[in-house]
């Protein structure tokens, strides 16, 4: 008896102790070492706690459309040059619709081979013969279209939260919502204005070659040269933050794009100590970057993201290795957000901001303090009733209490959860089960003792005859807790993440420390009649 009741003692005092180095953090983050803020974070507070950014995202699917009628008129471009499929032109028309003009046919037959076998969803329908010409016109069907729009948003949502995982904020919310919708919620987030440009930047990055030939100023007055495209060179003068853009003339054809990189990191210039961001290509673009260099010896390359072109720098020679490098007028902080976007990917679509509302500190300070206090004031309450009711086995369900607020708190910081507003609604509400459970406890004993058993015999069996019962009501309650925080979002989240921990501290607290306690002392003392 007296080994089992060392080894309960040590287990209570292990998790006391661990507790107590879990929530110190927390309690006096600037007086710990290091190495203890590296082992133990703080409580993470909600945006509703600690202040944040609330953001509404909606996304362009239509543009996810156009995109998606872009690649293939490439794509299937290139394939009717490989299969020797005699054509005039490819090109996209209006937002839905790829046309394909060729000279007889018999090319058309072949064209709607290939784009049938090549591209799933699509259909074909006669636009008609013109000048001698025949034009196949290929949409997206009903189904494909809708496809499309939804792995949009799916990939958008994903390549959020990509960006803010990078960008380094703590609990983030990313949930999706009706009507193409994306909410965004940075908890603690210090600079609002560096999260809208990161999150709301589309991150397209393409690889034109310069039309050296053409006349920019010509470009500028609407005279283009075929399959040419007017893009701006940005500078940014890092003395007077003055900001110059440079007309210059590529090919509207993109030679490669972002989707083919495989990481992009902050590199610092020997040279001239700037910034740029190195970047590394898959095995594919790899492949495809050594092509372009090795046919554009001597050109230049734009290297372009959404539509601003960041540098052109002359191709020297064949560049074999899958590496590039982009500069430009960077400082740390924006060429580290560049890197973060281009890893993260870019977005399916354009992204609109529809709902930006900025949480003020004030208010959490506000929340926590009413929401602490309501929690206090109810602890002092149940105390007070339970010693007044049950005397000595009241301050033992007083003491479990109070670990088991203990126990709560730590680990919702070693799991690294986020408490919220509801979340303190949820560790009252487990506080007040706890004491119901320390109630079952007790009345059982009572009944044991009027019965004229003795205190160890009543002792045994109260905890026999009500564990049964403690187990059931918050096994159920658990269950409740756990399908709410599958399903739940946002605030009920919060509110079934303290629930749930809370049962399993009380469990632990309610049939376990108060069991070590009454042990203990009767182990000690010769005890007739408990204090019940």
């Amino acid at each position: 008896m007296a080994n089992t009741i060392k080894l309960r003692a040590l287990t209570v005092l292990f998790c006391i102790v661990l507790s107590i180095a879990a929530l110190a953090p927390t309690v006096s983050r600037d007086s710990l070492p290091d190495w203890w803020l590296k082992a133990f974070d703080p409580i993470h507070l909600g945006l509703d706690l600690q202040g944040g950014m609330h953001l509404v995202l909606g996304v362009e699917v239509e543009k996810a459309l156009e995109t998606r009628l872009d690649t293939i008129t490439d794509q299937a471009e290139q394939a009717l040059r490989e299969k020797d499929i005699v054509f005039k032109r490819v090109s996209r028309q209006g937002g839905d619709m790829v046309v394909v003009t060729v000279y007889d046919d018999a090319a058309a037959k072949q064209v709607d081979t290939l784009m049938s076998e090549q591209f799933r969803g699509i259909e074909s329908r006669s636009l008609g013969e013109e000048g001698g010409f025949i034009s196949r016109g290929y949409q997206l069907s009903a189904g494909e279209a809708e496809n499309v729009r939804e792995y949009a948003v799916r990939q958008a949502l994903e390549t959020l939260r990509n960006r803010v995982d990078q960008f380094g904020v703590s609990e983030p919310t990313l949930q999706r919502q009706a009507d193409n919708r994306i909410l965004i919620q940075l908890p603690g987030i210090k600079d609002p204005q560096r999260a809208i440009d990161l999150l709301g930047k589309t991150a397209r990055l393409e690889f034109k070659m310069v039309i050296d030939n053409a006349s920019p100023q010509d470009a500028i007055k609407g005279i283009l040269p075929p399959g040419g495209q007017l893009l701006y060179e940005k500078r940014v003068d890092k003395q007077s933050g003055a900001v110059t853009e440079t007309p210059m003339v590529v090919e509207s054809k993109t030679s490669l794009t972002g989707d083919l990189l495989s990481d992009a990191q902050v590199r610092i210039d020997s040279r001239f100590n700037e910034p740029y961001v190195a970047i590394e290509f898959n095995p594919v673009g790899a492949k495809r970057f050594d092509q372009i260099t090795a046919a554009s010896v001597g050109r230049r390359m734009a290297i372009v993201l959404d539509d601003t072109i960041y540098s052109a720098p002359v191709i020297r020679e064949r560049i074999s290795g899958g590496s590039a490098q982009i500069s430009g007028s960077f400082n740390e902080q924006t060429a580290t957000d560049l890197a973060i976007v281009l890893r993260a990917g870019s977005l399916p679509a354009p992204v609109t901001i529809l709902e930006n509302r900025t949480v003020g500190p004030s208010l959490g300070r506000d929340s926590i303090n009413q929401g602490m206090m309501s929690v206090a004031l109810a602890v002092v309450l149940v105390i007070v009733a339970m010693i007044i009711y049950y005397r000595l086995a009241g301050v033992v369900a007083t003491v479990a209490l109070g670990l088991n607020l203990m126990f709560m708190l730590a680990c919702l910081s070693l799991f690294k959860a986020t408490l919220t507003l509801p979340g303190i609604a949820g560790i009252a509400l487990t506080l007040g089960m706890a004491i119901d459970a320390n109630v079952l406890i007790n009345e059982r004993i009572r009944e044991e003792m009027r019965i004229g058993k003795t205190a160890r015999a009543a002792l045994e069996a109260g905890y026999e005859k009500a564990f049964w019962s403690i187990m059931d009501s918050n096994l159920t309650t658990l269950m409740a807790g756990l399908i709410l925080f599958q399903f739940g979002t946002g605030p009920i989240k919060g509110f079934a993440v303290t629930l749930s921990v809370g049962i399993a501290t009380t469990l632990f607290s309610a049939l376990f420390v108060t069991r070590l306690i009454y042990d203990f002392f009767m182990q000690r003392r010769h005890i007739e009649r408990l204090s019940v």
